[in-house]
C-alpha cells in the first residue's frame, strides 16, 4: 500500500519516475565522469599565469608589458640597431693617445756622444754657479707653461679661482708672493749648507718661513755628496733652450740633477709632481750638451719638502726613466716651436 502511494506521488510530477529508473546507470558513470573532470581542472590550474597573483593595480604597466608577449620582441640585433641610433656607431677600437705614440722629429740624444770627459781633481773645486744671461732662447719653465695639457690648465685655473674666492685678489697676490719668497729662501739656505757645510744652518733654522722645509729634507741631505753645480744656468746649444738648475750632485753614489720643491700637500709619488720630471730631463739634456760643463748626467732627483717639517719625499729617476721623460720633453719643445 505504501509503495503504491509512493508511485502515485511520483507519477503526478512528470519526469520524476524516469529519473528514478536512471539512477543506477548514473551511479555507474559518475566516478568516471568525476575523474575525467578533475583531471581537466588540474591541467587548467597548471597553465594559470603566475602574474595574475601580482597586485595588478600597483604594477599595472609592468604586468601588462610582461604578459602581453610570450617572448621578448628585443633581439641582440635590434638592441644594436637601437644603440646605433641613440649613441652612434660602435667604436670597436680606440687608438692610444697620439702624444704617447708620436716620436720627436729632432731625435737628439739625452747623452751627448761627442762630449769628452776630462779627469777631474774634484775635491778642491767649488761647485759651478753660472749666471743666467738674458737671451731670445725660451726657458724650460716657459715652454712647459705654454704647452701644458687642457686638463692640467683647467685644474690650475680652478685652484686659482678657488683661492681668489677665499683670499680675494689682493690676498691671493700676497699668497703667491710669499710662496716664491719661501722658495727663494729655501734654495738660498740649501746653497749655504752645501757651500759652508753646517756653519750657516743655525741662522737659517731660526727662520720660521723655511725652518720646516729644512727639517723636512735633513734625511735626504745625508745621502747627497760631491756637489758640482748650484743655481747654475744651463743651455742646450743644439735645441736652443735654457734653464736654471738647482743642484747637480751625487745622490747615493749616482750623479743627478736635483730639483728642490716645496709643498703644503703630500706628494708621495712621482706622478704627483706633474711636469717636474720633464723639467729635470730637460736640464739633464742641456747639461750634457753645454760646453760649460765637463761632465754628463744620466739620473735625476726631485725632492718635495714640506712646510710642517714632515719627512720630504725624494723621487729618484734612473737613466731609463729619464730617457722616457726626455722624449716627452722633446715633443713638448716641438709643440712650443710650432706655436711660436
Amino acid at each position: 500500500l505504501v509503495r503504491m502511494k509512493f508511485l502515485q506521488l511520483l507519477s503526478r510530477k512528470p519526469g520524476k519516475l524516469g529519473m528514478l529508473f536512471q539512477i543506477p546507470f548514473c551511479q555507474n558513470r559518475f566516478p568516471y565522469l568525476c575523474l575525467a573532470t578533475s583531471t581537466c581542472l588540474y591541467s587548467k590550474k597548471k597553465k594559470v599565469n603566475s602574474y595574475e597573483q601580482v597586485d595588478q593595480e600597483k604594477y599595472k604597466n609592468l604586468v601588462y608589458s610582461v604578459t602581453s608577449y610570450k617572448t621578448s620582441a628585443q633581439t641582440p640585433e635590434t638592441i644594436l640597431e637601437e644603440d646605433n641610433l641613440l649613441y652612434g656607431p660602435l667604436d670597436k677600437h680606440r687608438p692610444p693617445v697620439k702624444a704617447e705614440t708620436k716620436t720627436p722629429k729632432n731625435c737628439v740624444p739625452l747623452i751627448n756622444p761627442d762630449k769628452r770627459i776630462p779627469l777631474l781633481s774634484s775635491e778642491s773645486n767649488l761647485p759651478l754657479k753660472i749666471s743666467l744671461q738674458k737671451t731670445k732662447m725660451p726657458s724650460v719653465t716657459r715652454i712647459l707653461q705654454q704647452t701644458m695639457s687642457p686638463q692640467q690648465a683647467f685644474y690650475l685655473e680652478r685652484w686659482k679661482q678657488k683661492m681668489i674666492q677665499e683670499l680675494g685678489k689682493d690676498g691671493f697676490a700676497e699668497y703667491t708672493k710669499n710662496l716664491f719668497l719661501q722658495g727663494e729662501l729655501f734654495h738660498a739656505a740649501l746653497e749655504s749648507i752645501f757651500l759652508s757645510e753646517e756653519a750657516a744652518t743655525k741662522e737659517q733654522r731660526e727662520d720660521v718661513a723655511i725652518s720646516g722645509y729644512l727639517s723636512s729634507v735633513q734625511h735626504v741631505l745625508k745621502d747627497v755628496s760631491e756637489v758640482k753645480a748650484l743655481e747654475s744656468a744651463v743651455q742646450h746649444e743644439t735645441l736652443q733652450y735654457l734653464g736654471l738648475v738647482d743642484c747637480v750632485a751625487k745622490y747615493r753614489g749616482q750623479l743627478c740633477v736635483i730639483d728642490w720643491k716645496t709643498s703644503e700637500k703630500p706628494k708621495p709619488f712621482l706622478k704627483n709632481t706633474f711636469d717636474n720630471p720633464l723639467q729635470v730631463a730637460a736640464y739633464i739634456g742641456a747639461i750634457n750638451h753645454d760646453a760649460n760643463y765637463d761632465f754628463q748626467v744620466s739620473c735625476g732627483l726631485i725632492v718635495v719638502a714640506y712646510k710642517n717639517g714632515s719627512p720630504a719625499h725624494p723621487h729618484f729617476m734612473d737613466p731609463n726613466l729619464c730617457l722616457q721623460y726626455w722624449n716627452k720633453w722633446l715633443l713638448r719643445l716641438e709643440e712650443y716651436m710650432d706655436k711660436n
